[in-house]
This record gives structure tokens, sequence and C-alpha cells, in this order.
């Protein structure tokens, strides 16, 4: 067997332009080329621990051209040994021979393509001349998503709040060469009515954006709460807003921001505006005026791991082709 590469987050981080990555998931969203079966889910013994572990499988593919499993694994107890809970690999194949074209680390890989998916969700429903952003969160996806937003949309300052100041400070040190003001922030309520952006990638279970704060045009990225008892707004941010989300399949299904309104009566399926495809493939429109509020949920699909995938597998041949000239 041939030499395997394996593309790691240091790779990913260093050659990720949002722009690019963005407009080759709208390319996919708007014609859904992929397929991309329900992922599989099984929990399993783990006696050392008297816990169930998890695995998950997160299959996508592209008949004839690639294809790609994300592997998953949850173990509860990880803390104690000092490693996350959520363990990750992406496998990525020759869609022709099924030959494996490389390995990735499943945490970088889902992180650029969440942030790359909320950039895209924006390019049709933030204001045009949308200038500053609030981001609830201080985890992985939280500088990914104030690049992502930035290369989308003309934003001058992000402000960053996390439950531990330390984080925020730690997101705006590794963003002060970016073409953007970042500013930590102790008290966020304050800004949630003076930013033309909201986003928030956090595992909250109670809401943090109210909708009586909320001001006409701003536009809501909500990526974490990823659970049916989690949230991120709350329902005064619901019944103001115009609903979007990322794919039908799971956004009506798998975060409370949605679930929970939807079970309480304050949604119903008919007041989601569209989804991903549907905008992408100019089926349905997003912002149709200054003064909506637009409100987006991604809970995440395979097929952006795919199209994430084979976006930075191009990027690994172009540097290996380059380092092959120069031997030469």
């Amino acid at each position: 067997m041939e030499h395997i590469p394996l593309i790691t987050n240091h790779f990913m981080d260093s050659h990720t332009d949002f722009k690019t990555l963005v407009n080759a998931l709208r390319e996919e969203f708007a014609h859904t080329s992929v397929s991309t079966p329900m992922r599989h889910h099984h929990d399993y013994p783990n006696p050392e621990e008297e816990v169930d572990s998890t695995l998950l499988l997160m299959p996508s593919w592209q008949a004839g051209k690639d294809l790609g499993v994300k592997i998953v694994t949850v173990n509860p107890n990880n803390g104690r040994y000092d490693l996350p809970s959520i363990q990750g690999t992406y496998l990525y194949l020759d869609g022709h021979l099924g030959t494996v074209r490389a390995l990735m680390d499943a945490k970088a890989l889902t992180a650029k393509r969440t942030a790359a998916v909320s950039a895209l969700a924006a390019s049709y429903l933030a204001r045009k001349d949308a200038s500053t952003l609030l981001m609830l969160g201080t985890g992985a996806l939280s500088g990914n998503l104030i690049r992502a937003h930035a290369a989308v949309r003309p934003l001058r300052k992000a402000y960053v709040w996390g439950r531990n100041p330390e984080n925020s400070k730690l997101i705006a040190q590794q963003l002060e060469h970016e073409d953007i003001e970042v500013i930590p922030i102790d008290n966020y309520l304050d800004m949630l009515s003076k930013v033309d952006v909201i986003s928030c990638a956090t595992l909250s279970k109670d809401p943090l954006v109210f909708g009586k704060f909320l001001k006409p045009g701003q536009h809501l990225d909500l990526v974490g709460a990823y659970k049916t008892d989690m949230r991120e707004a709350d329902d005064e941010a619901v019944i103001r807003s115009r609903i979007f989300l990322d794919t039908y399949q799971g956004g009506l299904k798998e975060s409370g921001d949605i679930v929970i309104p939807l079970q309480n009566g304050i949604l119903k399926k008919e007041d989601i505006n569209a989804d991903l495809h549907e905008l992408c493939s100019g089926s349905k429109k997003g912002r149709k005026l200054d003064s909506d509020i637009t409100f987006f949920k991604s809970v995440g699909h395979a097929s952006e791991d795919l199209i994430g995938a084979r976006y930075f597998f191009e990027q690994w041949k172009k540097k290996e082709t380059i380092k092959s000239n120069k031997r030469k």
C-alpha cells in the first residue's frame, strides 16, 4: 500500500482560504450531487469506565468521484485522562477505485467546514454592509467563524465573549494579525443590540441570545447547542426572526433551538423559510428587507465534511506538486 497522507490540523489552519471553501460549498448545495445517508450511531460497552461509549459513522459520496466517512468516538470519562471526550478521524477515498486518498484530523475539518457553512448562509442572510460581529463562545470554532464571516462581509470589529475571560483574550491574540479588530468583552448583553451579526458556538443549555434585545437588520448565526435539550436563542428571538436551516434533515430534529419551539407551538415547520439548498439554488430568497432579523441554525451534515475534505486534499496535492518541482 502506498503512503497515505495525514492532513493535520496545522496543515488545514495554514491552507484555508474561506472564500474558496465557501464557494465550493455553495456549488454543492446548489446542485446536491452528493448522496448522504443518515449517520450510524452505535453505543458500545466500555467495561473499564462502567459507562457506555459511542461510535458515530458519517458517510457521504459523489458517484464516481469521491467518498468519505467521518469516524467519531465519544468517551464521557476521557477528562480523567486529560483527553477530549470526542475523538475523530476523516477517511477520504477515491470514488472510482475505493482506494484511500488521505486521513484527516476530523476536529479541524469539522471546524473549518462549519465556519464556512455559517459564512455561506451569511452571504444570503446578513446585510451586505454588516461590519460588526459578536462572537459568543471561545472554543475551536470561534476564531474560524470570525475569519469566515469576514470573508463574505466587510467586518471591521468582532467582540468576543466566553465564560472564561482569559479565553476571550486568547482568541483576540490569535487573530491580532487579521484585517479586523477583535475585542474581548466581559458583558455581552450590552452588545446584543449593537452589532450586525451575532454568532454563537457554545454548549449552552439555556438561551444566551434574547429576542427583546435584538434590533431590525441583524443576523443570528447559531452553530452550537447541538442536542434537543440545548438552546442558544430564546422564544422571542425565534418569533421576531425569519428562520433558515442548513438542512431540513438535521435541522428539524437535532437542536433545541428549533425542536423546542416546534414542540411548544412557537414555531411551525411552515415557518422555516429555506435551507441552504434552496438558498444556493435560488429557488428561495434569503434576506428580503434591510429590517429583517434572520436566524440561521446549523447542525452539520456529512456532505459538508466531504466537500471540505475534497478542498483540503486539493490543497495538499498542490503543496506536494510544488515540493516535487523544487526537487527537480
